[in-house]
């Protein structure tokens, strides 16, 4: 009877403690299958993540002003998750621009070492960001929501498209994941997105959905699937797209 409830909390936590460096102590090691329980979790995490964001925003901004407070945003954003998602992105922009064969590039996403390609897209991508919320006349809900479609932009990858690798995190994720996590993932999101921006939200995860589907195609066309690089790439990609809907100025 008490099953569901406590899986429920297990992968929750699971889901804070592979996502962020908030500290738990007291649980047990982190195990494949606790990890793959969290995935339902990964946007509710993200919700917990952009609170932060937006308690940053609320802080700084008054005392120091717009550009500062985006520039702290961004170093919390980088802080609470450990860079792992900026990591992936680097990994995976160095391997996809590299035009090599794909035994190669995924080779070249095992190297803990940036080069070229993935330094630009990180510079691109914290420059897309620092201006997207220097600019917003109304931040909060850019802030609160782009860090939960970001991380449900990997549910939907982990789910939708296949692994590139034999073993691994993403092979884990990819083999052991269900349809009812997805759905559950989804039903939160856009409870979520409606609650805080209305059809705003709704229309962000659509544009979320969009640039995910067609990343992700790409990245299974050239590397024969995803891995836990193209996962974080995934994220970092959907947070921008969320931010920019979500601070657009259409009137």
């Amino acid at each position: 009877m008490n099953e569901m409830p406590v899986r429920s909390v297990n992968g929750f936590i699971e889901a804070i403690r592979f996502l962020t460096i908030i500290p738990l102590p007291g649980i047990p090691p982190m195990n494949e299958q606790s990890v793959v329980r969290a995935i339902p979790w990964f946007p509710i995490v993200g919700l917990v993540i952009g609170g932060a964001l937006v308690a940053t925003d609320r802080i700084v901004r008054p005392l120091w002003g717009d550009l500062t407070a985006a520039v702290m945003v961004m170093a919390i954003w980088g802080i609470i998750t450990g860079g792992l998602h900026l990591d992936g992105l680097s990994d995976t922009f160095d391997a996809v621009m590299s035009w090599r064969s794909r035994e190669r590039k995924l080779e070249i996403m095992k190297d803990s070492r940036i080069g070229a390609m993935g330094a630009l897209a990180l510079i691109v991508l914290i420059m897309f960001k620092v201006a997207l919320i220097t600019e917003a006349t109304n931040v909060w809900p850019a802030l609160l929501l782009a860090p939960m479609l970001g991380r449900w932009a990997d549910c939907y990858g982990i789910y939708r498209f296949p692994a590139a690798r034999e073993g691994g995190l993403g092979r884990t994720f990819n083999a052991q994941v269900r349809q009812q996590d997805l759905w559950l993932s989804s039903a939160m999101m856009l409870g979520a997105a409606w609650l805080v921006a209305g059809i705003t939200g709704i229309v962000a995860a659509v544009f979320v959905l969009g640039v995910a589907h067609l990343l992700a195609s790409w990245w299974v066309r050239d590397l024969g699937g995803l891995t836990g690089d193209t996962y974080g790439a995934l994220c970092e990609i959907g947070e921008v797209v969320a931010l920019a809907v979500l601070t657009a100025n259409l009137s």
